[in-house]
């Protein structure tokens, strides 16, 4: 048997047929079409990657939260009065914000009971479409306290439904979806250049790019001509991501946008990539996210931006929303260019800030999480937003901050679920995020379905198990490349099949395993995690080790408090602050970085760690010992961690050992520490 190895690393999206059936396209009309840059990673139908272990919890926990009982918990926009149920309710984003969540959830899940919330919003959106080609709420209607009853005809929400009717086909295959489509598409065309993106709000402007993507997958479906017209057409209404990014100072200045404007909008030059391959849109999107993470980054993966983007004191807020749209747009960009650096940083937000900034049953959620965040109560801070929300922007609570994310925060674990596997433009099969699940694709020439199942308690330990089956018990061999991710951060990879090591030594690549696999073939990838940190504020530093951030062990105390009834029509019934007795204000004691490994002890508990849940303080699988020194100078300011003293200061108190847990499992914590001597 000949087996090929190779590391494949992307630095630009390459020209390759699309592996149709892999996405359910026809490929009919592909001698015919013009010409445009494919991805090389094709998302798989949904159903096909099932999850298991903890990430099954995730979405389950999901299930019998607040994903799965909106409509009760926010009957005043979710209920039947929603515009896009045909009400003459919440005429906007929030309905189709939730259904955007909601309908991948119960597909993976496959939960009759989640699709038949679903199914009416899909009728109801499908029997909308005027003869004109437009669709949705028709009519603005008299202000209504906590619900958005104007701007009807915005080109915005129509984005966020069109994402959702995207997964809907994905889902079923209806075909009405790409009349739908189509004879919007028609309609854009027409309107647009009479009613340009930002004619009723500026919303649509930034987030050109989900319109612009559902464009080209519908272009991969019918290859109709004129929505190249329309991809050109929107890319030049959109607001010019390039231009700000290689060309301005606007990430360095506080508030120059709207900070989930930025995690929506980063990914437009890249997807207008694949209609015009200019590297100058590559090279705007990486330059950009470099100068978000100088400027204004954290250590969990995303920025400071309350709304507005707001530097990198890891005392500035991050908003929920733009974690989970950044997500999206990262797993839209790795699609299109396999971009290593693109999976690290989804993985790094999916395991540190997405798990931190919901509640354990998925029941409530902070619109606004600090890396330092030694204090979570209703208290204005320095945020922009502290003038509207009577100081419940980091409260977990439903409504408390703004609805928006109580709205938009279901689409996080469902689509990262969605993209831990492709299909491949070589007939192959591609594992670029890792957690534990099962996938069922057709591979090969022959497009022979396999079933791969990958075990792992990933990202809290460091092996990862493919176990490869064909359904098919008759076949003998398949031939077929296997793509897997080498994250960056790996210093020591080492890859196996069947127990022969493959010589794979090279991190932030994707290796491909060409070879012709059998029933019972196992591929092993062993990605050793060493304790490791990275610069922020003021000189500060951040203890990783592998995917995860590491934040100080606090205790937590939750009290639940009811709003009053002035408060509730705006922010909810009730809101948890969460308070500890736990000294915060510790220096790292600074060493050289050839001890590292002498600073820092890392103990695992192997029992948490193949817990189904162990995203919280009680749970957490992993402890990191270090010493540190109290900076008695470091105080509390505006209930929460005053400014950060600059690395390296001088330490007054005694030496102590503190212990580390994984962000994720964090409410209150210090990741961002200063070092002291």
């Amino acid at each position: 048997m000949k087996t090929r190895y190779f590391l494949f690393s992307l630095l630009v999206a390459v020209p390759s047929i699309v592996f149709s059936q892999k996405a359910g396209i026809s490929n009919s009309y592909l001698n015919n079409r013009l010409p445009l840059i494919e991805k090389p990673y094709i998302e798989l139908p949904i159903g096909s990657i099932k999850p298991k272990g903890w990430l099954l919890e995730m979405l389950e926990r999901q299930k019998t939260g607040a994903t799965g009982k909106m409509d009760e918990l926010y009957p005043q926009v979710m209920g039947k009065r929603n515009g896009w149920l045909g009400g003459d309710g919440d005429q906007w984003e929030r309905g189709p914000y939730w259904i955007d969540g909601l309908l991948p959830l119960a597909y993976i899940l496959d939960d009759q009971q989640l699709k038949n919330k679903v199914q009416p919003w899909i009728e109801s959106i499908l029997g909308s479409q005027r003869k004109d080609g437009n669709f949705g709420p028709a009519k603005d209607y008299p202000n209504e306290s906590g619900i958005q009853r104007d701007n009807a005809a915005d080109w915005w929400p129509r984005m966020v439904v069109l994402k959702i009717l995207q997964q809907y086909y994905s889902a079923t295959k209806d075909r009405r979806v790409v009349r739908f489509f189509s004879n919007y598409f028609k309609y854009q065309l027409k309107e647009l250049p009479v009613k340009p993106l930002d004619h009723w709000t500026f919303w649509a402007k930034y987030r050109a790019a989900d319109n612009l993507q559902a464009v080209y997958w519908l272009y991969n479906i019918t290859g109709e001509k004129f929505l190249l017209d329309l991809g050109n057409l929107l890319h030049q209404q959109s607001y010019d991501f390039v231009e700000m990014f290689l060309n301005s100072n606007k990430l360095s200045d506080f508030n120059s946008i709207h900070c989930v404007n930025l995690a929506q909008g980063l990914k437009e030059p890249l997807i207008y990539y694949q209609q015009t391959p200019d590297s100058m849109y590559y090279q705007a999107v990486k330059r950009g996210l470099a100068d978000i993470r100088k400027y204004n980054g954290q250590p969990q993966g995303m920025f400071g931006g309350d709304e507005g983007l707001h530097g990198n004191s890891p005392t500035q807020g991050s908003e929920l929303c733009s974690a989970v749209e950044l997500m999206y747009s990262l797993e839209k960009m790795l699609e299109i260019t396999g971009d290593v650096d693109f999976a690290d940083h989804i993985e790094r937000i999916a395991f540190n800030a997405l798990p931190s900034q919901v509640s354990d049953d998925f029941m409530d959620k902070q619109y606004f999480q600090q890396a330092n965040q030694v204090a979570v109560t209703r208290h204005a801070r320095n945020f922009y937003e502290d003038a509207h929300h009577e100081g419940t922007d980091i409260c977990y609570g439903t409504l408390s901050g703004y609805p928006c994310c109580f709205s938009n925060m279901h689409q996080g674990w469902p689509k990262f679920t969605q993209n831990l596997w492709y299909a491949t433009a070589d007939k192959g099969i591609a594992a670029l995020l890792f957690s534990p699940s099962e996938v069922i694709a057709s591979v090969g020439t022959g497009e022979h379905a396999v079933h791969i199942t990958e075990e792992t308690y990933y990202p809290v330990d460091d092996v990862i198990k493919f176990f490869i089956n064909f359904p098919d018990k008759k076949l003998g061999e398949v031939g077929f490349p296997f793509h897997v991710r080498i994250p960056s951060w790996s210093k020591q990879p080492m890859l196996s099949v069947n127990g022969k090591q493959i010589e794979v030594h090279r991190s932030g690549e994707i290796a491909v395993i060409d070879r012709k696999w059998k029933s019972g073939d196992i591929v092993e990838l062993k990605l050793p995690m060493e304790v490791e940190t990275s610069r922020w504020f003021e000189n500060s530093i951040a203890v990783e080790r592998g995917p995860l951030v590491y934040g100080l062990e606090m205790e937590e105390n939750w009290e639940k408090k009811e709003f009053t009834e002035n408060d509730k029509a705006q922010f909810g019934n009730h809101y948890y602050e969460v308070t500890s007795p736990t000294k915060w204000n510790y220096g790292i004691l600074d060493f050289k970085k050839e001890n590292i490994n002498d600073h820092f002890e890392v103990i695992i508990d192997h029992n948490k760690q193949k817990s189904k849940f162990f995203w919280n303080k009680e749970y957490a699988p992993i402890k990191i010992k270090t010493k540190a020194k109290e900076i008695v100078s470091w105080n509390l300011y505006n209930e929460m961690a005053g400014p950060l003293p600059f690395s390296v200061s001088k330490g007054r108190g005694n030496v102590e050992e503190i212990s580390l847990i994984p962000y994720g499992c964090t409410t209150l914590r210090i990741s961002e520490f200063p070092l002291v001597r």
